[in-house]
């Protein structure tokens, strides 16, 4: 079995669960978001694009139901024992199947919470469900009770941020010593993660952002590549991933004579980040974090050019991103605590003269202050 985690520590993730249910007046959980099925049981596919719920009640019992394709993968990266399959055929219908097993299991006239807010979970299903259910039990928006848990990881799960920071780390390296004149965006991408599979890493949950020149005031993937010029930047955005916790980092390389306003822009980036994970300690909310964020910006006359939200939680996520809950954002109240993981970047985009720094990394909040597990330098990095 390719469980990555002990089953006592699994069995007490999910007791606390059911901790939180009974205080909250539920009898039970559907969990439809695949990063709660990995976190409470170790289940790990992405036949979450399909219908597919695992459901947890206050009891203690679990049973997944699923398809077919899924019945070997639940067998064989968890500790779910009770998998039911619905089959595929004109007409199935599993919503209808999950309300018989609820029955089953006594539910009726309870009251359950259910994650509505899940990648796994389509509207079209929602409101098949939502319909099915009506009148039978009484549904609750449940959908960050499992996440309040996952924020604040284990020793076992820092270790695997850690390790993906190692990667991350990598994945810079090999950047790092591609990039220049003539360099094709498409061989620093496959180096990039060609390390981190070298080192026994993942997947990441969504793609890598490369871009440069005009590219590189871009935030997101799309599809092409270009050469790289002897006058250039090159923005990279890029995660190591170990047993799918991810660690981000961010930076924007200069190709050929650096631009006086790309090292200003990387000062400001530079002195913003430090002030992040300054503002990144236990006991105090996660909103001061963006306050530095925008402070340190906006006083160097970059507040048109940057973002209004600067960074979020790190850890087990599935495609389609690897940001986490919360964000770091303006009065986001959430008190930071040790063992929590948040990626902070700093991106910096003029469009008037398209011009782009970008700097970032992922670090854990320990006892004291927070600990970066991307150890390369924050440097200009000029190739």
């Amino acid at each position: 079995m390719a469980i990555h985690f002990t089953e006592s520590e699994l069995a007490a993730r999910r007791a606390r669960v059911c901790e939180q249910l009974a205080a909250d007046g539920l009898d039970g959980l559907l969990i439809f978001r695949q990063e709660s099925m990995y976190y409470l049981t170790g289940y790990d596919t992405f036949g979450y694009v399909w219908f597919q719920c695992l459901y947890l009640g206050t009891d203690g019992e679990f049973f997944l139901l699923t398809r077919a394709p899924d019945l070997r993968q639940a067998q064989q990266t968890s500790v779910i024992q009770d998998i039911r399959i619905w089959v595929d055929r004109q007409g199935a219908d599993p919503v209808a199947e999950l309300k018989d097993m609820l029955a089953d299991k006594g539910l009726s006239g309870k009251s359950i919470g259910i994650e509505w807010e899940a990648y796994g979970l389509t509207a079209n299903n929602g409101r098949r469900l939502e319909a099915a259910l009506d009148g039978f039990v009484t549904l609750k928006d449940a959908s960050h009770l499992i996440s309040g848990f996952r924020l604040v990881k284990s020793e076992a799960e820092l270790a695997y941020v850690r390790r993906a920071g190692e990667l991350s780390d990598a994945a810079l390296g090999e950047a790092k010593r591609l990039a220049g004149a003539g360099v094709d965006e498409g061989d620093i991408l496959a180096a990039m993660q060609g390390a981190i599979f070298a080192g026994g890493g993942d997947y990441p949950a969504n793609e890598f952002i490369i871009g440069s020149d005009r590219d590189a005031l871009l935030c997101r993937y799309k599809s092409g590549r270009r050469v790289l010029s002897a006058q250039d930047q090159l923005t990279l955005e890029y995660a190591g991933v170990y047993r799918h916790y991810h660690a981000a980092a961010m930076n924007t390389l200069i190709i050929g004579q650096p631009d006086p306003a790309h090292e200003e822009m990387f000062q400001v980036a530079h002195d913003a980040l430090q002030g992040c994970e300054a503002a990144l300690t236990p006991g105090r909310p996660i909103g001061e974090v963006f306050d530095a964020h925008a402070r340190i910006l906006d006083h160097a006359g970059y507040q048109k050019h940057r973002l209004n939200a600067c960074g979020y939680s790190q850890g087990t996520t599935f495609s389609p991103n690897w940001m986490d809950w919360p964000m770091l954002y303006e009065g986001n109240p959430v008190v930071a605590m040790p063992g929590m993981v948040f990626f902070i970047h700093i991106i910096i985009v003029n469009s008037e003269t398209g011009l782009a720094q970008t700097l970032g990394r992922t670090s854990i909040v320990g006892d004291l202050k927070s600990e970066p597990v991307c150890h390369s330098n924050p440097e200009l990095i000029v190739r």
